[in-house]
C-alpha cells in the first residue's frame, strides 16, 4: 500500500520548520520590537479547526511567557451576529492555512475596525487574509492536499514559538527555536504505531493534555475522529476528573500527553488514577508513568514537546486508519477548504 499523504507531509515538518524560521526571522524581529513598544493590553485569537488547536497552543505559551490574557474570539461575532468589538488594546492573530474563509476575513475586519494591531500566520500568501492584515507572516508549509492537516498544524505552533521568542527576548525560548527543525526529525523517528494499532476496535477514547499540551490533545482528538472514525475527545488533566470520568472502566483507552513542565505531576496522578480503573493508559513524555510508554525525544525543552507529540503521532495514525480500512486522507462529507459563516 503507498504510504499516505498525510504520512509524507508530516515528515515533512523539520524543514517546513527550518524554512519558516528562516524566512520570518527578519519580519518576527521587527514585530517583537512593535509589540515591545505598543504595549498591548491583552491578545485576541482567530481560527477554526486545527489552526484553533495550534492557537489554543500559542494561547499558553504567550500567556506563560508575557503575563497577557489571551482570548479566543469567535468568528461568528462578526459573520452572523454582526457584532463591533473594541479591540483598541489588542493584538489580534488569525491562523489559516488557506486564508479564505469568509468568517475569519469579516472578523479581521472587524478587529481593523476595532482599532487592533493584526497579524496573520498564513500558509497561502496569495490570499484575501494575507492582503488584509497589517502583519502577514508565512507558514511556509507548502501546498498540502492531504484533508487533515499536519504540517501546516506544526508550522502554526512553530509561528506562535518564534512570536513569543521575538516578542519577550526570552533566551530560552531563542533556543529552543534554534532546535525545532532537528527535535521534529527525531519525533518522527519515534514509533507510536505498536500503541495506534491496538485501538483497531475502539469506538471511542479519551486525550488528556494540560497546558501548552490541551491544544495538542484536541489535536489528536479530532485526527482520531476524521481518518479513523473513532470518536475521541480532548480533556485537560483537571476537567477529565469531573463528569467525564464516569465513562472510564475496563479497557477504556487513554492517551495522555506529559507536559513537561509543573504539570507533570497532576498529569501523572490522572495517569494513575485511570490505570487504577483498568483503564488501557498510554503515556508520552515519561517512563515513570502506568501503562505504554509512548517515545518522544530526550531532553526536549517544555515549549517543545507537544509539538513534538504531535509530530510523533501523525507519523502513526494513517497506519490505523488503514487498519481500520479507511483512507486517511480523503474522509468521507470533508473537503481541504472549509469556508464558513
Amino acid at each position: 500500500m503507498p504510504e499516505a499523504l498525510l504520512t509524507r507531509e508530516a515528515a515533512e515538518a523539520a524543514e517546513v520548520a527550518a524554512r519558516q524560521i528562516s524566512a520570518n526571522a527578519g519580519a518576527m524581529a521587527q514585530l517583537g520590537e512593535q509589540l515591545r513598544r505598543r504595549k498591548p493590553a491583552f491578545i485576541a485569537t482567530c481560527a477554526r479547526g486545527s489552526s484553533d488547536h495550534a492557537m489554543t497552543y500559542g494561547k499558553y505559551l504567550l500567556e506563560r511567557t508575557l503575563g497577557l490574557p489571551v482570548a479566543s474570539l469567535g468568528p461568528s461575532l462578526a459573520s452572523v451576529y454582526r457584532e463591533e468589538l473594541d479591540l483598541s488594546g489588542a493584538v489580534f492573530i488569525a491562523a489559516s492555512q488557506s486564508g479564505r474563509s469568509p468568517d475569519a476575513l469579516q472578523l479581521t475586519e472587524t478587529a481593523k475596525r476595532g482599532g487592533a494591531l493584526t497579524v496573520g500566520l498564513i500558509n497561502d500568501m496569495d490570499s484575501p487574509l494575507a492582503g488584509l492584515v497589517d502583519v502577514a507572516l508565512p507558514l511556509a508549509a507548502g501546498p498540502e492536499t492531504s484533508v487533515a492537516a499536519t504540517k501546516s498544524f506544526l508550522a502554526t505552533g512553530i509561528a506562535l514559538l518564534h512570536l513569543a521568542a521575538a516578542w519577550s527576548s526570552e533566551r530560552s525560548l531563542a533556543d529552543a527555536l534554534v532546535r525545532s527543525p532537528e527535535l521534529l526529525r527525531q519525533a518522527g523517528l519515534c514509533d507510536w504505531s505498536p500503541y495506534l494499532l491496538r485501538l483497531k476496535e475502539a469506538t471511542s477514547l479519551y486525550v488528556i493534555g494540560r497546558g501548552l499540551g490541551l491544544g495538542i490533545a484536541q489535536e489528536m482528538a479530532l485526527k482520531f475522529k476524521e481518518t479513523c472514525r473513532i470518536h475521541a475527545e480532548a480533556f485537560s488533566a483537571a476537567e477529565v476528573l469531573h463528569g467525564p470520568l464516569a465513562l472510564v472502566g475496563s479497557g477504556f483507552p487513554a492517551l495522555v500527553l506529559d507536559p513537561a513542565d509543573e504539570g507533570s505531576e497532576s498529569t501523572l496522578s490522572v495517569a494513575r488514577n485511570f490505570a487504577g480503573l483498568g483503564a488501557e493508559v498510554a503515556y508520552a513524555g515519561s517512563d515513570a508513568a502506568p501503562g505504554i510508554a509512548l517515545p518522544v525525544p530526550a531532553e526536549s525543552p517544555a515549549v517543545l514537546m507537544p509539538l513534538l507529540q504531535a509530530r510523533a503521532f501523525y507519523g502513526a495514525i494513517a497506519a490505523l486508519a488503514a487498519a481500520r480500512g479507511l483512507d486517511p486522507d480523503r474522509p468521507p462529507h470533508l473537503r481541504k477548504v472549509t469556508q464558513t459563516l
